[in-house]
């Protein structure tokens, strides 16, 4: 399963290229326009997966040079120790976790907040963020050390980062091994450090980053971008960076899961005499046939016109709430025509007046 041809594009395709083809290829092949089709679902599926690998620098590059299998160059052939040999196999297990600190170290990871609207979360978005992380120093290609001068290797522990230390014991000799002192486990000094970076190999700058938001995202939720955090001196590799969403309250609609709730008014006349309403949903205008004689508080549930769900096929519904509007700026006919047809209907209403300040003498007195 080649990558580029799930994607539809060539091996020197730019990034703008290869989103281009997965959202075309991603509208055509959702489940929601496919229902009931196994094999768009399944390509829908690869496709995904070769967007993750082919948008991402540092994956890409593995995949372009490894192929599918990443970069395990294990085969079931040759030294069963690796190229590590066997001593090496014996500090596995009797000095765990003191080759984690040798070498360029590993940067610290990073978080971000990215703020939505309900309508960003429900549809999807690409959105910007920027973080002030550390990058490599372009002076030194990250090295640490001044153009012209050479990286020399640690004098306290020849290069391997780590100091072992020979003990003897009525059992015999026992091997430690713990991080060089000098270079901190990395294996180098620098005689001669970069001005740029006072050979740290890194300098901190604010960078901004596209964060492909997918639909139905909800509040609290958080995207990992692996290799975009900072990065580790002196060529020690890039933490991730984690995105977390914030979703914005909106003004008329809740969010309830999968769901979407509102308040759907409607005008007096129209709650009694019944009416075909229109509402604007969040994401297009539904109509609504109200019947005769509807009542504040009835329900009405408009199906997939929710949230589409982040696992799974399909959408939540739209529940709508009707709220019957009393009119408070009647007109001197409008106000006629209703207390007629209070009198048609025998019900008892105030007489004109009763609430301005006459009235309000007359219930002093009643």
């Amino acid at each position: 399963m080649d990558f580029y041809e799930l994607l539809g594009v060539g091996r020197s395709a730019s990034q703008d290229d290869i989103k281009k083809s997965y959202r075309r290829l991603a509208r055509e092949l959702h489940p929601d326009a496919n229902p009931n089709d196994a094999a768009a679902e399944s390509r829908f599926k690869q496709v995904a997966e070769a967007y993750e690998v082919l948008s991402d620098p540092q994956k890409r590059a593995r995949y372009d040079r490894f192929g599918s299998s990443g970069s395990s160059s294990a085969s079931g052939f040759g030294d069963p120790f690796g190229t590590t040999g066997l001593g090496d196999l014996f500090d596995a297990f009797f000095n765990a976790g003191a080759r984690a600190d040798t070498g360029p170290k590993r940067g610290v990871d990073l978080e971000v907040v990215a703020r939505l609207t309900l309508e960003e979360a429900v549809s999807g978005i690409e959105k910007q963020v920027s973080v002030r992380t550390a990058v490599a120093c372009d002076t030194c290609q990250a090295t640490g050390a001044r153009p012209g001068s050479d990286v020399a290797r640690c004098d306290g522990c020849g290069g391997t980062g780590q100091i072992r230390q020979v003990r003897h014991s009525i059992l015999g000799q026992m091997v430690s091994t713990s991080t060089c002192p000098r270079c901190a486990g990395e294996g180098v000094q620098i005689a001669s450090p970069c001005h740029d970076c006072a050979g740290e190999g890194r300098r901190v700058e604010e960078q901004t980053y596209n964060v492909d938001i997918p639909a139905g995202v909800g509040e609290g939720s958080t995207l990992r971008l692996t290799g975009r955090g900072a990065v580790g001196p002196r060529g020690g590799g890039a933490g991730d960076l984690y995105v977390h969403l914030q979703v914005e309250p909106h003004p008329i609609f809740v969010r309830d899961g999968d769901d979407l709730q509102a308040p759907l008014h409607v005008a007096m006349t129209q709650a009694a005499l019944g009416a075909n309403v229109e509402f604007n949903a969040i994401d297009g205008r539904v109509n609504i046939d109200i019947p005769s004689g509807v009542q504040t508080g009835k329900r009405y549930r408009i199906r997939d016109k929710g949230v589409p769900r982040l696992r799974g096929r399909g959408r939540g519904d739209l529940l709508l709430t009707v709220v019957v509007d009393t009119p408070t700026d009647l007109s001197v006919e409008q106000e006629e025509l209703l207390r007629l047809l209070a009198k048609e209907r025998q019900e008892e209403v105030k007489e004109p007046g009763e609430e301005g300040f006459l009235g309000r003498i007359k219930s002093r007195f009643s």
